[in-house]
């Protein structure tokens, strides 16, 4: 069963996170943050990876905590529901259009993090919600999920459209990762012979 949950808490947020990499994309998504709550939704479908959040964070400040604080958790789930990664295609890309935005992620499960991240927003806000929050995000699931991650903004003059093909492109680059390798079913994706 490639399943796992996290408990995350701090003094600044309580994170709860569960994944199962085996699912269909069902979401339930609460943070307290909407535009984020939107993003992990679509994380989630286009990846059919099954994610539930519950997070509690000190929104009375910013949102920086409480984004974070998710990614670092949803990073740490999905390494652990990865375990060993015996059987896994390790590797996934998406090119994705949405709009006028279009989207670049490659990344290899390899359980060194780097993060690449070539994007650049035309606004600082989408709605209340601060756009270099997304790289936020992208830093701290790639750190904690042992995920070497590469995000390149092709086109977009729209922030919201460019945040959300990013999140889309991550969600199909991981569902290409995660997936089992029919042609390996038992073997670590790697001639070290562990990830």
């Amino acid at each position: 069963m490639r399943k796992a949950e996290i408990s995350r808490k701090t003094a600044e947020t309580e994170i709860s996170v569960s994944v199962n990499l085996d699912g269909t994309g069902i979401y339930d998504c609460q943070t307290g943050v909407g535009f984020f709550d939107h993003m992990l939704d679509q994380l989630a479908r286009h990846s059919m990876i099954d994610i539930t959040v519950r997070a509690k964070g000190d929104l009375h400040i910013d949102d920086h905590h409480t984004v974070e604080d998710v990614g670092i958790a949803l990073g740490q789930a999905l390494a652990q529901a990865l375990a060993t990664k015996r059987g896994i295609r390790r590797y996934g890309e998406c090119r994705l259009a949405m709009d006028d935005a279009q989207l670049l992620c490659a990344l290899d499960l390899s359980g060194r993090p780097y993060l690449v991240w070539n994007v650049e927003f035309p606004t600082q806000k989408i709605g209340t919600f601060d756009t270099e929050l997304v790289r936020e995000f992208f830093q701290a699931i790639s750190t904690h999920g042992g995920i070497t991650l590469h995000m390149d903004r092709v086109h977009g003059i729209n922030s919201h459209h460019i945040a959300e093909a990013a999140y889309k492109a991550l969600a199909r680059a991981l569902r290409m990762a995660v997936e089992p390798d029919p042609r390996q079913a038992d073997a670590i994706p790697s001639t070290k012979g562990a990830l």
